[in-house]
């Protein structure tokens, strides 16, 4: 006799996905910029089920709980394209955090998922430091937080952004070297074999190192990382196991080499020219721009979280983080929303929305939030309110459209958070949330 997958993980959830009909719902389509009054949202077993938009009524089984919404919007879940889940609150220095054990760390990334649910993302990537543990956690509800796709240690050369030691610190200098986010290796071989150990791991895609960065200790801003080779090399593994590579470059000559060596996304990108953008473009290859972390970090109220080398390292990007938005857009490349924050800064994760609304269109922010990363990642259920997608949805007082900042507002604005058809927060009486009493205790 077999025994039943609740039986062996008893965590599982017990209830089943409920039935679920939204009614009275203003409609936010993310594809067109519509929205549609009155409409209807059939939801069951997890998957969007019917949608109606001309008021015709949706046949729903008997046990259907029935929600009247009274004019209020419904929206797809946000996805957040770039975090590191595994820089946790606790410490309020940089160096601390990325020292701290990873057994430590990984009860602390509990708080951060539920959080980040919480606030409206029902989808994340995590680009360097979350574990594969955690990931399935989250998809069997031991952990309630987004659904995760994740990198694995962020792959960096000696030297380069993911290698956090100082330039005296001359321990653990060998390839395969892993520093907190980061993993450190040379050479094309190596570069091969630690691709696919962290695929082996459970990546979802692979994530590497460009140029400088911040909050690394011996790289300049400007400098290139990783030769042709090594990159196409890594990009070789990530195809042949059916992902891609995405990568952390500021400058346009380091953007160039990454993405003529076959890479599929760009993080940051602060630096970036036309010339370098119009490339992007007609590779269509991806930019997550992450305006937040830099404006976070410069708050003077936040002045000791950095070093002092790092805090001049982060003047220099956070001045040209919307000039890049206007270029981007200019020369029509596809954006993802990234937030990057990494410790006590995660609570700032939904003001990203607001920097960019000084640049680019409620519209074009919204789209970056849904059905950008959501094409960029691969996947086809994310992203909009349609039947046969994954009822990852969100219900707002106000229209997002005409106020993308409502979302800074997540407390009162959010009156509900929905993910795999499951109601993770809500202030709707009939639709009591599982996170609501956890997160307020």
């Amino acid at each position: 006799m077999s025994l039943s997958p609740a039986f062996v993980k008893p965590w599982l959830p017990k209830n089943e996905h409920p039935s679920i009909l939204f009614t009275g719902a203003q409609l936010v389509d993310p594809v067109d910029g519509q929205v549609h009054p009155n409409a209807s949202v059939h939801i069951n077993q997890g998957i969007i089920r019917a949608v109606s938009i001309i008021g015709e009524p949706i046949e729903t089984p008997g046990n259907t709980i029935n929600v009247n919404l009274g004019g209020q919007y419904l929206c797809p879940g946000l996805i957040d394209a770039h975090v590191h889940i595994s820089a946790v609150p606790g410490e309020m220095d940089f160096r601390h955090i990325m020292a701290m054990p990873e057994s430590e760390a990984l009860l602390r990334m509990t708080y951060v998922c539920r959080d980040m649910l919480y606030r409206g993302f029902t989808s994340v990537r995590d680009c360097g430091g979350a574990p594969g543990s955690l990931k399935q956690s989250c998809s069997e509800w031991l952990v309630p937080g987004p659904r995760l796709f994740i990198s694995g240690h962020a792959i960096s050369q000696t030297g380069g952004h993911g290698d956090f030691r100082h330039q005296h610190d001359h321990s653990h200098c060998s390839s395969s070297f892993v520093s907190g986010l980061g993993r450190v290796c040379d050479g094309v071989a190596a570069c091969i074999a630690v691709s696919r150990d962290e695929l082996r791991r459970g990546a979802d895609f692979i994530k590497i190192m460009g140029s400088g960065g911040v909050v690394s200790p011996t790289d300049k801003l400007e400098n290139h990382q990783f030769s042709p080779e090594e990159i196409q090399a890594m990009v070789m593994v990530a195809n042949n196991a059916h992902t891609y590579v995405t990568c952390h470059a500021y400058s346009p000559q380091s953007i160039r080499i990454a993405i003529e060596n076959g890479v599929r996304g760009i993080e940051h990108g602060n630096l970036i020219d036309s010339d370098t953008a119009l490339l992007m473009a007609e590779k269509d290859c991806y930019l997550t721009p992450t305006l937040v972390t830099f404006f976070s970090m410069g708050d003077p109220a936040v002045a000791h979280f950095l070093p002092p080398d790092s805090r001049t390292k982060n003047i220099d990007v956070m001045k040209m983080g919307l000039d890049a938005l206007r270029i981007a857009k200019e020369c029509n490349v596809t954006m993802c929303y990234g937030s990057d924050l990494l410790g006590p800064l995660g609570k700032y994760q939904n003001r990203e929305f607001g920097l960019r609304s000084q640049v680019l269109s409620a519209l074009d922010i919204l789209q970056s939030a849904t059905i950008n990363p959501a094409k960029m990642m691969g996947q086809p259920q994310l992203g909009q309110i349609k039947p046969g997608f994954f009822a990852d949805l969100l219900i707002l007082k106000n229209n997002p459209l005409d106020d993308i900042t409502v979302f800074e507002r997540s407390d009162e604005e959010i009156q509900l958070v929905m993910k795999e058809g499951r109601v993770c927060r809500s202030s709707i009486e009939a639709l009591p949330g599982l996170l609501d009493e956890i997160m307020h205790f």
